[in-house]
């Protein structure tokens, strides 16, 4: 009997040796990434969340806890970790120079623009040319299940977002749908300057799919998502 898979994957990120990385389901936690024979040689790389614009570049394994909502490195052997349970994940990879980023992307992290923040940082530690690098967009809530009110709508457009582009009116007075993942492709595409084809998406919604967790819809504060990219040691 085949077991489940218990993490997604994408086919564009996949064809690179040298990477590992996965989009965590329901059920697989920090503990079951040692039980996977090609993860068990990873120290995987945890930090407190704090729907913040702080990124983190390692060099080796941190000593001390990391307090940020993005990782940066080049260091085989690192597997770095981002938890979700409605935010999105977001996986960079450098080709060129065999260089990772795993970013956490709530409305927060996203309207201080993090991503932009990410790219800089590889920018700067391995000369990364923004068009050459790849993303990859895990499960997130989907904007029709995504209802903000106008406090976050006026972030977003006092941060230089096209709010027409990534906001849609509810029924509710003064509520809005935010559609999440569009924000962070545009920050991507417009202020980064990715390729729009280098960018893969897992378009799947975490409050509609029972396979994925949901802060908005369980209300639970315990239970994530463990979303993970690493470059190995030897391809």
């Amino acid at each position: 009997m085949s077991v489940p898979k218990q993490y997604l994957s994408i086919p564009g990120l996949d064809v690179f040796p040298w990477l590992v990385h996965g989009f965590g389901l329901a059920g697989f936690n920090l503990k079951d990434i040692h039980k996977e024979p090609w993860l068990a040689s990873f120290q995987p790389v945890v930090m407190k969340q704090l729907h913040s614009a702080q990124v983190f570049w390692l060099d080796r394994f941190p000593e001390t806890r990391l307090d940020g909502d993005g990782l940066v490195t080049a260091s085989p052997g690192l597997l770095l970790i981002i938890k979700t349970a409605d935010c999105l994940p977001v996986f960079l990879a450098d080709p060129e120079n065999r260089a990772v980023a795993a970013v956490h992307c709530g409305w927060r992290s996203t309207w201080q623009k993090i991503l932009v923040s990410a790219c800089g940082l590889m920018q700067e530690k391995f000369g990364s040319r923004p068009e050459a690098l790849l993303a990859g967009l895990g499960p997130c809530i989907e904007r029709k299940c995504y209802e903000v009110g106008h406090e976050v709508l006026e972030a977003f457009s006092a941060a230089g977002f096209d709010t027409g582009k990534i906001f849609a009116p509810s029924l509710i007075k003064d509520k809005f749908h935010l559609d999440l993942r569009e924000a962070n492709r545009l920050l991507l595409v417009d202020e980064v300057g990715l390729k729009p084809e280098n960018i893969y998406q897992v378009s799947a919604c975490t409050f509609c799919s029972p396979d994925l967790y949901s802060y908005r819809r369980d209300r639970q504060t315990e239970r994530r998502l463990i979303n993970f990219i690493g470059i190995k040691e030897t391809d």
